[in-house]
């Protein structure tokens, strides 16, 4: 299908979203891969994630770029050869980037039940204002689980803790935002964050602030 939703952040900042409705023959078909990436795709076992991955190509277009724009750095960060930040993220059959000539960060969850058994393992100073009770307690903690993946892939650094060294501030569902930060050792950094859902999805994205 074509593109399922693009969100303007600001004149520098773009998220593209793809519903990903295609089989996996007509993406591979349509879709021309530098030699690494096509490695990659081949020693995936999952087709949605090969689906999911061939997707991200066809958003690369949309947003004026194709797989040989794309590189990755020696931690697994993507990057564009013109210098913009990128950020990928893909769920189930929905995937998503977000361009920008700023650092930004961008995670896509689907809303499942699953994430309140975890939850003590990505949340501490979180719980001092969650209502296990509440009916909107899935939806919170997908948006801090969103806001720290996002977080993480700015922050470029596989050291970091989800439950120790990030911080979500106590924020409003209907809002659409929030205020984050990570702290390690002597690293210190703020972040706005964003989110909007669609078809039982979280889509969360960050901002330096």
């Amino acid at each position: 299908m074509p593109l399922y939703k693009k969100i303007q952040i600001n004149q520098s900042t773009t998220i593209f979203v793809w519903k990903v409705e295609e089989d996996f023959n007509w993406l591979f078909r349509n879709t021309q891969l530098r030699d690494v990436s096509l490695a990659r795709l081949e020693g995936m076992k999952s087709e949605i994630h090969q689906r999911g991955f061939l997707s991200v190509r066809f958003l690369l277009n949309e947003a004026g770029y194709t797989d040989f724009d794309l590189f990755y750095d020696e931690n697994g960060k993507p990057n564009l050869k013109d210098g913009k930040h990128i950020s990928i993220t893909h769920s189930h059959n929905f995937s998503a980037i977000i361009v920008s000539s700023e650092n930004v960060g961008i995670d896509l969850e689907l809303q499942r039940d699953k994430i309140v058994r975890i939850a003590d393992k990505f949340i501490d100073y979180e719980f001092s204002y969650l209502d296990k009770n509440e009916n909107d307690y899935i939806r919170k903690l997908t948006v801090i689980w969103g806001a720290k993946e996002a977080k993480y892939k700015m922050c470029n650094s596989r050291s970091l803790s989800f439950k120790d060294d990030m911080k979500v501030e106590k924020f409003d569902l209907n809002s659409g935002k929030g205020k984050a930060s990570v702290c390690q050792n002597e690293f210190e950094k703020a972040f706005d964050f964003y989110f909007d859902e669609f078809e039982n999805f979280m889509l969360v994205y960050a901002l330096e602030s």
